[in-house]
């Protein structure tokens, strides 16, 4: 064989062996994750949320001074009218009580964090367990299944009638000042959202064609619910959770900012802070400015990779 005939069919081998692995097939998450890494706007809200992320869970321990430390008031530098500003020891300055402003916004972003989080889990979960149980007695359930499916959803649109903040505030003034309270309100708002989607979502699951192989199997309906219908479900889901997390960033921070959170303003949290520097815009409006640059910024980024998620998961909007 000659130099380029070997050259060709090395051409020619290497051709084949591409085409054979991209018809090999990939699952779901996979094609989405592709997707994703080509997409500038999931690209730009993944850096968003690891620096996010990385401040919230390292940088309490990195922080110059403690959150919680008055050093203005024993330095003297804080007097009436006069807050100062950024320094090259205070990077953000001092706030009304001399603490420093860029170590209780970096602690502060840990507490964001963790309400957001949790309110959005208790969400899911509840959403989940509601819609979960509706989806698979409407699809799977028979009449009595559908009798099921009627009261849950009955009781999913009474939620839903009620302003989302109106209900949150409600809960929060309930149940007391706290942010236990904060993410118990906030969580509840989403119930219904999670729920109407999986419900939704299970119910077009119910008529496709495995569900039909494994009835005719005698698979228990149950059975199918649990292991085929419910798994195949979520991807809509956990979607929306991303997409939740930033609208739970900003109704925690509502809520602390009318003064629902924790009521100990000592302990930074951004609403907290925010709600705080109300008094002094004439004197130092930055106060205000670098706590709700911190939520816009955090929940402009679990916006972008939500949206992009939606859009690599759903073959309607697939570019």
């Amino acid at each position: 064989m000659t130099i380029t005939g070997a050259k060709k069919k090395e051409k020619i081998d290497r051709l084949a062996e591409v085409t054979a692995r991209d018809e090999r097939g990939v699952s779901l998450w996979q094609e989405a994750f592709r997707r994703l890494r080509r997409n500038p706007a999931a690209i730009v809200g993944a850096a968003i949320l690891t620096v996010f992320v990385l401040v919230a869970l390292v940088g309490p321990f990195l922080v110059p001074y403690g959150p919680t430390d008055t050093m203005g008031i024993r330095e003297g530098v804080i007097k009436p009218g006069v807050i100062p500003g950024p320094s090259g020891d205070h990077w953000f300055g001092y706030d009304h009580q001399g603490r420093d402003v860029f170590s209780r916004m970096i602690v502060g972003a840990r507490q964001t964090l963790l309400v957001g989080v949790v309110a959005t889990l208790i969400g899911l979960a509840v959403g989940a367990l509601i819609g979960g149980v509706a989806g698979a007695a409407a699809g799977l359930g028979g009449r009595w299944g559908r009798m099921v499916d009627t009261v849950l959803m009955r009781f999913i649109d009474m939620l839903l009638a009620l302003p989302s903040l109106l209900l949150a505030v409600s809960i929060a003034a309930l149940l007391g000042a706290s942010l236990t309270t904060v993410m118990i309100a906030v969580g509840m708002v989403s119930v219904p959202v999670f729920a109407r989607l999986l419900r939704g979502s299970m119910i077009s699951q119910a008529g496709s064609d495995y569900v039909l192989a494994s009835t005719s199997l005698g698979v228990k309906k149950s059975k199918i619910a649990l292991t085929h219908v419910l798994p195949n479900s979520l991807a809509p889901v956990i979607v929306q959770a991303t997409l939740t997390l930033a609208t739970a960033i900003i109704e925690a921070a509502a809520l602390s900012f009318l003064g629902l959170g924790n009521p100990d303003s000592a302990v930074p949290e951004w609403g907290v802070m925010l709600a705080d520097a109300q008094p002094y815009l004439g004197v130092r409006p930055a106060l205000a400015i670098y706590p709700a640059v911190g939520i816009i910024i955090t929940a402009l980024g679990f916006t972008l990779l939500g949206e992009a998620m939606r859009e690599a998961l759903d073959p309607k909007l697939r570019k």
